[in-house]
């Protein structure tokens, strides 16, 4: 007969797990002083690169952040993109010793069900953490700037306002998410963006400042291609971008596009509804000639459009 486990023993190594994952990352995690507001960050490399979420430093005029140790340390906003939620600031010790860092680890590896423990600093509550499952992956979660973001972590590990920004860990003391919100007032509704979401960001933004798109300058709203249309056309799409307006001088409009055409693929991709077209104007476009497949009066046309950057 086989051993039973020993509940106690269970319960030692959960906690154990845990408070070496703490131990791991704790020091790395910041709380940011941003103004009127705040929240936690991570610092991710030894020469103080700090993640955190843009709505966090989106109106400071000055940053500062308090390490878990107590001290209070200059910090520099090096770029902010609100349509992932990302920031990068920069920590600045007063001497110019490293300050502790933690380590992104790979989000493709994470698994439904996983120790899931969040740091931070809800409602000023310096350094406090909380542990939980990953719940589900890959969720998509509207930024406040109205753009989809995909790749998203749920998880049941509690967060508050003040967490913002701060890392969800693996007990292996690897950063797979950036803790971004929560569903009020539902209990264990959490999200954190993917560590490999956030390593790409904070790559753009350390090199650039921003994060570079393209846009075309169509405005639309989501519309039903109808079936007629869909089976005339020998089509698959059922839904597309109804064109509402088209800027006067932009990539849309030089390329012949007019209000009522419905778009409905973009560089041979399918365009099921205006986040499909915002997902696929990457910076990878900008300035590239790019087939642009619409219907006009029920029938399938196919423009070149080349896509500028985002103002």
């Amino acid at each position: 007969m086989l051993p039973q486990p020993n509940d106690a023993a269970l319960l030692d190594a959960y906690s154990e797990a845990v408070i070496r994952a703490v131990d791991t990352v704790g020091p790395a995690v910041v709380k940011i002083e941003a103004g009127q507001s705040g929240g936690s960050g991570v610092v991710f490399t030894p020469d103080g690169f700090t993640l955190t979420n843009s709505h966090v430093v989106e109106r400071a005029n000055s940053l500062r952040v308090v390490m878990s140790d107590g001290r209070s340390l200059r910090a520099d906003l090096i770029g902010s993109d609100a349509d992932t939620d990302l920031a990068v600031v920069r920590v600045t010790d007063q001497d110019g010793s490293r300050v502790p860092w933690a380590t992104l680890g790979d989000s493709r590896t994470v698994r439904v069900g996983q120790i899931a423990i969040a740091i931070g600093n809800p409602y000023g509550f310096h350094h406090s953490v909380t542990a939980g499952v990953v719940s589900a992956l890959g969720r998509s979660l509207r930024a406040r700037s109205g753009r989809l973001m995909d790749d998203v972590i749920q998880t049941d590990a509690s967060l508050n306002p003040g967490n913002s920004g701060g890392p969800l860990v693996t007990t292996r003391g690897d950063v797979i998410g950036i803790n971004t919100a929560m569903i009020l007032p539902a209990q264990g509704l959490c999200f954190a963006i993917a560590s490999n979401t956030a390593r790409f960001v904070a790559a753009r933004l350390i090199r650039d400042g921003r994060l570079r798109r393209s846009y075309v300058g169509l405005g639309g709203q989501n519309v039903d291609v109808p079936r007629a249309i869909a089976r005339a056309n020998r089509i698959a799409v059922t839904t597309g971008v109804l064109v509402a307006s088209v800027e006067p001088n932009s990539p849309a409009a030089a390329a012949g596009s007019r209000e009522g055409d419905i778009v409905i693929a973009f560089g041979g991709e399918p365009v099921h509804g205006i986040d499909d077209l915002l997902r696929l104007l990457t910076d990878a476009r900008i300035g590239v000639a790019t087939p642009l497949t619409i219907l006009r009066r029920g029938q399938r046309r196919q423009l070149t459009v080349v896509p500028a950057e985002k103002p």
